[in-house]
């Protein structure tokens, strides 16, 4: 998954392409899941980025939910079951677990890649580290 990412990237082409190319290979490559993209930060906000699965949370606040709190941790988070974290943003009620990852830049996030799935447990270290390398490979076209 990493190596065929990293292919798709073209720093000559615009952010969004990148990105949106990036949600389309995560969804296809990942079994189990039922949404995947990015939240962009701008000021104190999390804006929603181009994405793959069904209409999404458009605004978070930074410090709200999982993807809020990674960006305020600068965290990757691993959630098995989002029914048991405190503050957590139900865009689907289909989503049971979640992961998210920062996309850091000059020490700042800039960014993040949120993926929900609709089985509980879904999210492991493993995923995580994957997604990482993808996160900093990203962090050079911002």
């Amino acid at each position: 998954m990493v190596e065929q990412i990293k292919a798709l990237i073209d720093g000559k082409l615009p952010l969004v392409s990148n990105l949106s190319n990036v949600s389309a290979a995560l969804n296809m490559s990942i079994e189990n899941i039922n949404w995947c993209g990015f939240y962009l930060v701008d000021g104190n906000y999390l804006y929603l980025g181009p994405f793959q699965g069904e209409v999404a949370c458009s605004k978070i606040a930074i410090g709200k939910g999982v993807c809020g709190t990674s960006v305020q941790t600068k965290k990757t988070i691993i959630v098995d079951d989002v029914n048991q974290f405190v503050g957590h943003i139900a865009c689907s009620s289909k989503s049971k677990s979640e992961i998210v990852v920062p996309i850091i830049k000059d020490d700042k996030v800039v960014a993040v890649i949120d993926i929900d799935s609709p089985v509980f447990k879904r999210f492991n270290e493993k995923i995580g580290k994957e997604l990482e390398e993808i996160a900093s490979f990203l962090a050079n076209l911002f």
